[in-house]
């Protein structure tokens, strides 16, 4: 990689878009397996549309919480990578794997048998029937999504992002084709509605594991990461188990909000649910620009903490940070000046409510607008944090965040003060907002100095005024 000391910021710029695009490509092709979902569910039916966002919020929680394993192999993969320790890169990947699958494991009875839990989260009868027959077969597609995370995460940290995008968008292409045959009945196949679009995201997930697994065996057999696979190695696997841990949490706290304020929405209504899921899949696609650069942030703070190059994870971590609030306020404009044809594309030209719904989706992608800035920053601060393996702490800020400042605000002003679905978001946004002030400050005013103290360097006016 040679020396990147001194680095001017335009260079920074340029090697995060070499390494970022790829992975924004490859978040946005996920998040479109996601859409399309939404999409031709809701060309289908209502309660279909409302049933598949809850039972989507229900695997996602899940999911976002097994991937923590695979978020801790990204920066210590970039680390061992920076200091070219490969004997350390297979053993941190192996043991992701074994730890995502374990998750996986523990993580099925809740998705095949989940009637209960969605009639116990207040859904009504006709969602919770039809979001479990969903989940009883979407559910399987857990253990092959957590396995493509941990590996879609080393492939991150070894910088090798152009693959990751490829295979996802081929597995976009697949869910998409999968999901109009099934869903419909078209190409001479049963219509099978919900049950349709699970049977394709399984599918879909399956595809997108050959594909990462094919290429790790052709590309990089040095790495030898599934000979002798079955080995234990618990040295390593007490190490990402101790990193992985708290980012799990986090995750859960984080995608808990959301899936929490879903199910809010599920007691307003089966209109006002499905408005939500479309909103919320819009804002998806522009977080998913931020994600991939909360990946930068970690693969290059992991690999300069690798070699003790602070002036490159200073340098690196403001360029980021700034390309975030840059797309963020792009976004906010698209939201608030063509929300209509937005929402719209999401709903059957026959579908009974279609104008309530456009009208309260509408409201709530300007709130979605809103929340742009803040949900940036508080994912790129995680990034840079995980970058730099602090994570126990930001696992407590996020809780506090999420769980004790925005899920009772969502709650008070959606229905205390009864401002229903506005109330619901608002409650998202002080949330968010109160995390990225947090969590940018425990960055450049603890995990800053702390790493330059371990290298015996002075951090500088400079970076200390960062935050």
């Amino acid at each position: 990689m040679g020396t990147l000391k001194h680095m001017s910021y335009p260079a920074h710029v340029r090697a995060a878009l070499t390494l970022g695009l790829p992975l924004i490509g490859g978040h946005l092709g996920q998040v479109a397996i996601g859409v399309t979902d939404t999409m031709m569910v809701g060309w289908y039916g209502v309660t279909e549309q409302a049933a598949l966002t809850a039972a989507g919020s229900v695997f996602f929680v899940l999911f976002m919480m097994g991937a923590g394993f695979a978020f801790a192999v990204m920066p210590m993969v970039a680390a061992f990578h920076g200091d070219e320790d490969e004997i350390n890169v297979r053993r941190a990947t192996r043991m992701g794997l074994w730890l995502s699958v374990g998750f996986a494991i523990l993580a099925m009875p809740v998705l095949i048998w989940s009637e209960a839990v969605l009639l116990a989260l207040r859904q009504t009868p006709d969602v919770a029937r039809l979001g479990a027959e969903y989940l009883s077969i979407a559910g399987w597609g857990m253990i092959p999504a957590v396995l493509v995370m941990t590996i879609k995460s080393y492939l991150a940290a070894l910088e090798r992002t152009q693959i990751v995008f490829w295979i996802t968008v081929l597995a976009a292409v697949v869910n998409g084709v999968a999901n109009y045959a099934f869903i419909f009945g078209a190409w001479g196949a049963p219509e099978l509605g919900i049950r349709g679009a699970a049977i394709a995201s399984l599918a879909t997930q399956i595809v997108m594991l050959a594909g990462v697994v094919v290429y790790v065996l052709v590309a990089l057999p040095e790495h030898s990461i599934f000979v002798r696979f079955w080995r234990p190695d618990w040295e390593m696997l007490g190490r990402v188990f101790r990193l992985g841990w708290p980012i799990g949490l986090t995750n859960l706290c984080e995608v808990g909000l959301f899936a929490a304020s879903a199910i809010m929405m599920g007691w307003l209504g089966e209109v006002p649910q499905a408005a939500h899921g479309i909103a919320l899949q819009l804002a998806s696609i522009t977080f998913m620009v931020h994600l991939g650069l909360s990946n930068v942030a970690t693969i290059r703070a992991g690999n300069a903490k690798g070699r003790g190059d602070l002036d490159h994870l200073l340098r690196g971590a403001r360029t980021v940070f700034w390309m975030s609030v840059a797309m963020a306020l792009a976004t906010i404009v698209v939201f608030v000046a063509i929300p209509v044809p937005l929402v719209s594309m999401f709903i059957g030209a026959d579908v009974g409510p279609r104008e309530e719904i456009l009208s309260i989706g509408v409201v709530l992608l300007a709130l979605a607008a809103l929340f742009q800035l803040v949900d940036g920053a508080q994912v790129i601060a995680l990034g840079l944090l995980r970058g730099v393996q602090d994570t126990r702490v930001p696992m407590i800020y996020a809780a506090v965040s999420y769980w004790i400042v925005g899920m009772p605000c969502s709650y008070i002003f959606g229905f205390v003060l009864g401002w229903e679905g506005v109330g619901v978001w608002l409650g998202l946004v002080v949330g968010l907002a109160f995390a990225g002030v947090a969590l940018l400050s425990r960055f450049w005013r603890v995990s800053v100095p702390r790493l330059a103290n371990e290298l015996q360097l002075d951090v500088g006016p400079d970076a200390r005024s960062a935050s």
